[in-house]
């Protein structure tokens, strides 16, 4: 799986593979979310803001762990 950079301000990487979202970020800690459809995934690389959309649409929308 590929990390991709992302411009944000929070988000440093995000990486999507079969259903997991990971979200890199600059404050240290890289966090998987499970159950993350592809739409959801593709909407956050083209959002205009990638930290509001995640804040907004994914954060306490899915089931996540600390994975580094």
């Amino acid at each position: 799986m590929r990390m991709v950079p992302v411009a944000s301000s929070d988000l440093a990487a995000v990486g999507y593979e079969h259903g997991t979202l990971y979200v890199e970020f600059h404050s240290g800690g890289t966090y998987r979310y499970t159950g993350v459809p592809e739409c959801v995934h593709r909407e956050l690389m083209a959002a205009p803001s990638h930290g509001r959309y995640f804040h907004r649409f994914i954060r306490n929308s899915f089931p996540y762990q600390k994975v580094g």
